[in-house]
């Protein structure tokens, strides 16, 4: 079987463990995060081979994160490592609701030195998908540049390639920078995944039917576009369009990740050769299950709990 493969900066995450701002927490528990990390346990989880490359300081984080990868199964053949760079790392609020603050420790990470030369000896024999979000391509211009490389690769060598926004304007030095290259990026990728507060952003365009269209009309092979608890809304170079309706949310605990859990189930149904309509529909399922967990990637659900959340069985979550 071919893997998928995934690249991106994970980091070390401290998560408050009372509410109130950063500095006033006494108390936080250590685990990992990041956007394509995120993605990487949920295709595992739900039984995917998966590959993640990226750079990783000598230092305990970085340690940290290949123990974990090791532990859920996720390859770490194609990781470097850097001497002279540290991993980045991360503290989050805890909230009784909205998105919680976060403050990043990441500028001159051993991630943010990854550069185009770095992905010239990949085998893109071994995958079939390829997947990135925009947040690598924000912390420099040669990591912008090793996208653009891995996604002209990826389709030279037949693998689907999935673009997701997930746009951190802080780690831009523009907004008009980071809208032009993500519409780039768009127009070049086989499956386009941004929420719709992102199309606002880096479009000028509030409707989802709207903005698929100039998306189709970029070159852009299908457009996924997120809309919160209303669900998504997804369009095809085909003809195919249509609305796919959200999962009910009991309680809101967490919604970072959420696009994330998102991208697990559009990719892997895929992957199993399921219908866009149906990949989309697992999409929402397991973005509703992420914003009902605590933490990134701790709540992404295994098979059977994916199985019975989607048939609306009430005791889904194992050991429930």
């Amino acid at each position: 079987m071919k893997s998928v493969l995934l690249i991106g900066e994970p980091m070390g995450l401290f998560i408050a463990n009372s509410i109130g701002e950063l500095e006033d927490v006494d108390n936080f528990t250590l685990t990992t995060c990041g956007a394509e990390f995120n993605v990487a346990v949920g295709m595992k989880r739900l039984d995917n081979d998966v590959t993640y490359m990226t750079k990783l300081g000598d230092d305990p984080f970085g340690r940290k994160i290949v123990k974990m990868m090791d532990a859920v199964g996720i390859s770490t053949e194609e990781i470097l490592y850097s001497n002279a760079a540290p991993t980045g790392f991360m503290f989050k609020q805890k909230v009784e609701k909205g998105d919680p603050g976060i403050f990043y420790f990441r500028k001159g990470s051993a991630a943010s030195t990854l550069n185009s030369e770095d992905i010239q000896e990949l085998d893109f024999s071994k995958f079939d998908m390829v997947h990135c979000t925009g947040i690598l391509s924000a912390l420099t211009d040669n990591c912008r540049q090793t996208v653009d490389v891995l996604c002209n690769k990826a389709k030279k060598n037949g693998c689907l390639f999935s673009f997701d926004p997930n746009i951190r304007l802080q780690l831009w030095k523009s907004t008009d920078v980071m809208s032009k290259y993500m519409n780039d990026m768009a127009a070049k990728s086989d499956i386009f995944m941004p929420g719709i507060n992102e199309v606002k952003i880096i479009l000028g365009q509030e409707a989802p039917e709207e903005a698929a269209k100039k998306y189709l009309d970029m070159g852009t092979k299908t457009v996924i576009i997120k809309v919160g608890a209303k669900g998504a809304y997804f369009a095809t170079e085909t003809g195919e369009s249509g609305w796919v309706k959200g999962f009910k949310v009991d309680q809101i605990m967490d919604t970072v990740g959420a696009g994330d859990g998102f991208a697990v189930g559009v990719l892997s149904a895929l992957r199993e050769g399921l219908s866009i309509k149906e990949a989309v529909l697992r999409g929402n399922a397991i973005g509703a299950i992420q914003v009902m967990s605590k933490g990134d990637n701790d709540g992404l659900p295994y098979r059977d709990e994916l199985n019975a959340f989607m048939k609306g069985e009430k005791n889904w979550r194992r050991g429930c």
